[in-house]
């Protein structure tokens, strides 16, 4: 029963089969390359943006619940690392790309939250979410996703904690130390409004990530049908002891979210690229993008930067090699 609702409902393999079976009717052998390349685009291309709109409405009706100033007062009740894991778990209902998740982290530093607790939360809210939960469940399985889930909020508790001992609020630059935010109280929603609320959230967001998905979709069929699988698993796959690494760091000026990442993703390690090797990759790109990485520098000192991205960094080349060790298991 479990390996049906993996393969028919998350992996919506039944599309697969029916789009391979259209194009043989049309005359194309999708064991041609270029059949083959046109089956996966199509198939991924349907089947990411169905999973994209059914997980943003079903996200933005539960963020409804928790505009910033609730968040706020949940986070204000507690103290510690328990006030990290707090905000870790707060990100999952968040933004899906790490531009987004910003301006909501400028808030809870004006509000007078700890470092560590905002950074946790910044940290989280473009890694882990329901989104990345269910889209790597549609293709490595729910071994995968779950421990992609676990180890991204063991970096974030861990990353704002650490940031948090360092003491680094003066890094923070004036305007939003010292900004005034004010709780305006929230008219209750009825459920009439939220639904309305998720249904433009989802036509508003699948029109920005719809190019990424595109592109990256692309990318995913180029690499599978087109790139030589020697040529993949040599660079990326378990020869290469720095795979990890490399991947991290080239993954740090791309931008994009994990809807754009994800069929690269697949295609990477259905070419044999090591599973640890290419998640690092993914974690990289949706959390540590350029264009997010700029932003942040507006409202952060160079240093408080500086180690935002060698903890991120750091935490996601570990996650990458416990995934290599641990791939044969959950595999």
């Amino acid at each position: 029963m479990w390996d049906l609702i993996q393969d028919e409902i998350f992996g919506m393999k039944w599309l697969n089969r029916l789009i391979g079976s259209l194009l043989n009717v049309c005359g194309l052998d999708t064991g041609s390359k270029l059949g083959g390349s046109l089956q996966f685009f199509l198939y991924d291309t349907i089947k990411i943006l169905a999973l994209l709109c059914i997980l943003i409405f079903i996200i933005t009706y539960i963020q409804s619940y928790f505009p910033p100033e609730r968040v706020k007062k949940i986070l204000g009740r507690f103290h510690g690392i328990g006030a990290n894991c707090i905000a870790a778990l707060l990100g999952t209902v968040t933004p899906f790309c790490s531009c987004s998740s910003i301006p909501l982290f400028m808030g809870f530093t004006s509000a007078g939250l700890p470092l560590g607790v905002t950074f946790s939360f910044l940290i989280s809210s473009p890694m882990v979410d329901l989104g990345s939960l269910v889209l790597l469940m549609s293709i490595f399985g729910w071994k995968v996703a779950v421990v992609y889930v676990l180890l991204g909020l063991v970096i974030a508790v861990a990353g704002g904690t650490f940031i948090e001992k360092l003491h680094l609020e003066d890094q923070v630059e004036a305007f939003i130390r010292n900004g005034k935010s004010m709780d305006t109280p929230q008219n209750e929603l009825t459920k009439r409004d939220r639904l309305k609320y998720a249904w433009e959230q989802v036509a508003e967001t699948a029109k920005k990530v719809l190019p990424y998905v595109i592109v990256g979709v692309g990318i995913g069929a180029f690499i599978h049908n087109w790139t030589p699988e020697e040529w993949i698993v040599k660079v990326l796959g378990t020869g290469n002891p720095f795979g990890v690494i490399i991947a991290a760091i080239c993954g740090i000026p791309m931008y994009a979210d994990i809807f754009g990442c994800i069929p690269i993703a697949e295609a990477l390690v259905a070419k044999g690229a090591n599973l640890g090797v290419v998640l690092a990759f993914l974690m990289s790109v949706i959390t540590l993008s350029l264009p997010s990485m700029i932003m942040l520098k507006k409202v952060i000192k160079p240093k408080l930067l500086g180690i935002f991205i060698a903890v991120c960094t750091l935490g996601i080349i570990l996650a990458g090699y416990f995934f290599q060790i641990i791939q044969n298991y959950i595999v």
